[in-house]
């Protein structure tokens, strides 16, 4: 009797730890059966993390595996559904979270993004294959469904999810006192720094964007295109924005440098709040005026805390905030994605150019 071929896919793994070992790999095409859906993944954003971990800096395989399926940021679209697959049917639209849960009790809540233990495993990250391949298998718990018309950008929902965490975080933290923020500023002019000037603008805010990008970049068009000023740290440095703009209620740091991290906590106003959502790879150390720090955050009431990761949630939220941001700036989030790269070409869409705000890897058409 012939053997029955087993279909396969292509997606794209390293190996965690080694420095530029992204490779393609053949691997099982899933099936959907049970409470599970099979995915047909249309294109992959490309993040630091995806490029960090293809640099051997971190990233864990799935156990009983030595290489992990990159990739945390895809548009899909439903192929097929399980039995136990209620509200989702083929052809529907649809980002997937990256976090899955352990047995803490935050965890246990939907909160896997404060999860206690630390025994989470994430898409593409840690212990958790990802989405840079051809097809996944998906539960409905993590499948969050996408409008048809928000499909030119919907790929940025995972970054987007972030800073929806990071600015309702700080506003819940912020309900301790009477706070009437004003004036904003964020550190950082790649996705994360763009789409979270685009929340606060839609806060109302005033907002100022510190970045090293040059004067003529698209950065800088984007950020004053939404109402906000853009200023090179080159000439404004970090140190001094508190005495160049006066009272700065929230600070959003979106740059994954730690020295960035620690010279803004003195930049916070009476009663401000900072946020940190760059992840720092390496040892870098600094010096820093501890004493001043201490003595402002605690006389000013001042918060820093950090933010990592977000739940469902915050993936809902954003769909909101898409259609606010696209009706009041036409077009604002497909500016944001700056490169397509093929999928045969991955290398390429890992290998980040200074001037990429977004890059996708696209992996099949419709």
């Amino acid at each position: 009797m012939a053997k029955a071929v087993t279909a396969t896919m292509r997606a794209v793994a390293v190996t965690p730890m080694r420095a530029s070992s992204a490779r393609q790999v053949e691997l099982p095409i899933p099936t959907a059966t049970g409470n599970t859906a099979l995915m047909r993944v249309l294109e992959v954003g490309i993040d630091g993390t995806d490029t960090e971990i293809n640099s051997g800096l971190y990233g864990e395989a799935p156990p009983g595996s030595d290489f992990l399926v990159i990739g945390h940021e895809a548009l899909s679209v439903v192929e097929a559904v399980g039995e136990g697959v209620p509200g989702f049917t083929a052809g529907d639209l649809v980002v997937s979270t990256v976090r899955r849960p352990d047995d803490c009790p935050n965890c246990q809540a939907g909160e896997s993004d404060m999860c206690l233990f630390g025994r989470y495993t994430e898409r593409g990250i840690k212990g958790a294959h990802g989405y840079m391949g051809e097809y996944y298998a998906e539960t409905p718990a993590f499948m969050v469904k996408i409008p048809p018309a928000l499909r030119p950008f919907a790929v940025l929902l995972e970054p987007l999810s972030i800073v929806e965490k990071a600015t309702f975080q700080a506003w819940k933290i912020q309900e301790r006192m009477l706070w009437e923020p004003t004036r904003a500023v964020v550190l950082g002019a790649g996705q994360i720094g763009i789409l979270g000037t685009i929340l606060l603008r839609l806060r109302g805010l005033e907002v100022h964007v510190y970045a090293k990008s040059p004067p003529d970049s698209l950065q800088r068009r984007i950020v004053e295109s939404l109402g906000a000023t853009y200023e090179s740290v080159d000439d404004h440095p970090v140190l001094g924005i508190r005495e160049e703009l006066g009272q700065i209620d929230f600070i959003l740091e979106a740059t994954g440098n730690s020295t960035v991290a620690f010279e803004a906590m003195p930049q916070v106003g009476t009663n401000g709040v900072l946020c940190l959502t760059g992840v720092s790879a390496g040892n870098r150390s600094i010096e820093i005026p501890a004493d001043v720090i201490n003595l402002q955050m605690v006389l000013g009431n001042r918060v820093a805390f950090g933010s990592v990761n977000a739940n469902r949630r915050y993936f809902e939220m954003g769909l909101e905030h898409f259609q606010q941001g696209q009706l009041r700036w036409p077009g604002i989030f497909q500016r944001l994605i700056t490169r397509r790269v093929p999928f045969d070409d991955f290398t390429a869409a890992l290998d980040r150019r200074p001037e990429d705000i977004k890059t996708l890897l696209t992996i099949a058409a419709e």
